[in-house]
């Protein structure tokens, strides 16, 4: 009994001798180890904060790509490495198989035109519009072969005129603008669609009159002699968008890969515009296209990828509107509504 009373008050002596030196230490500004995991106090609240953060090691970013652009230029500058997060590419020939994969939830990210951007929105495909970037208008045309007797957009009355990649593409409204420009309206052609690959295809054989179409597909052609009646100039806005799809801003993980993928972004712009030597021989590579066709492409001028702006927004409203009122859109897009801010601010 005298033993476990001895005990007892050596236990009391020693806890109190504890407490007085927790105040002690708090009274000094500093935290005491902590009992259960034998660390300073300090590193057991960062556990804890680490323990609340999203392990990125376990997402894995699918991105969505067009005849390797996006891929060429990230790669050549190098800005995917050492990510956080896992990377895969889903390359396409053009944005209407891209969407129908976004759709399905096969791809995360999605760059496109202005107008498959549209398309997209006003068929319910569940994006948001994350980025804006830009290139030249120069980048899509209406092509007809060398030795073809039609010499301007006022010739192509009563003609056939294919559009790649399929309804509501930058091509459909670089020739909207075009036939307006020279006082005809979409009644005086027909008008088919074809998948740019199959469509090039088609007209390397002489089976194609008209031709309109955008980048690599335009530069090749070109490259093999097709002559350009009308290029995108004062038409299209030369406005691209990358897009997300919703499922993947909804999934915490995802959505901070995709906010750290857009700052990368912005960095591949600008070296790509830096270095377009070395970007042009990465995007032949890539591409397996000719090198001179490789240099058209990057070459056509600066481009950007950067926060998408009020103004942005504006211009692709006036081209939803229009694509709206000729029923191209098979619903009204009010391209505000498809616009995500908050992942990509200005800096």
């Amino acid at each position: 009994m005298k033993r476990n009373r001895f005990l007892r008050k050596q236990m009391i002596a020693s806890l109190a001798v504890a407490a007085l030196a927790v105040l002690v230490l708090a009274a000094c500004g500093e935290k005491p180890d902590d009992p259960v995991n034998g660390t300073a106090g300090g590193q057991a609240e960062k556990t804890k904060s680490e323990e609340n953060q999203i392990d990125l090691s376990q997402v894995t970013l699918v991105l969505g790509d067009q005849a390797g652009g996006y891929r060429a230029r990230v790669e050549a500058a190098k800005v995917l490495e050492g990510t956080p997060y896992k990377i895969k590419w889903a390359n396409f020939q053009g944005a209407a198989p891209l969407f129908e994969a976004v759709r399905s939830g096969e791809v995360d990210t999605a760059p496109a035109g202005d107008t498959p951007v549209l398309q997209a929105a006003g068929s319910n495909v569940p994006i948001k519009i994350v980025a804006t970037t830009t290139n030249s208008s120069k980048s899509v045309a209406i092509l007809v072969p060398e030795d073809s007797p039609i010499q301007s957009i006022a010739d192509l009355k009563g003609n056939t005129v294919v559009v790649s990649s399929a309804k509501g593409s930058i091509a459909q409204y670089l020739l909207i603008g075009a036939l307006k420009e020279a006082g005809l309206t979409v009644d005086d052609v027909k008008i088919s669609f074809v998948l740019p690959t199959d469509a090039l295809a088609a007209f390397t054989a002489g089976k194609i009159e008209v031709w309109a179409t955008f980048d690599p597909y335009n530069a090749i052609a070109q490259g093999q002699g097709a002559r350009v009646l009308r290029d995108g100039t004062d038409i299209n806005t030369g406005i691209g968008f990358l897009t997300a799809s919703d499922k993947a801003l909804a999934d915490p993980g995802k959505r901070a890969a995709i906010q750290d993928v857009l700052q990368r972004f912005a960095k591949a712009w600008d070296w790509s515009n830096r270095n377009l030597d070395e970007y042009a021989k990465v995007y032949q590579n890539q591409t397996r296209l000719e090198e001179d066709v490789a240099k058209a492409v990057v070459g056509r001028g600066e481009q950007s990828f950067r926060p998408v702006t009020d103004d942005d927004i504006k211009r692709v409203q006036q081209v939803s509107d229009i694509f709206y009122e000729l029923q191209v859109l098979p619903a009204k897009v009010d391209v505000n509504q498809f616009v995500d801010k908050t992942l990509f601010a200005p800096k």
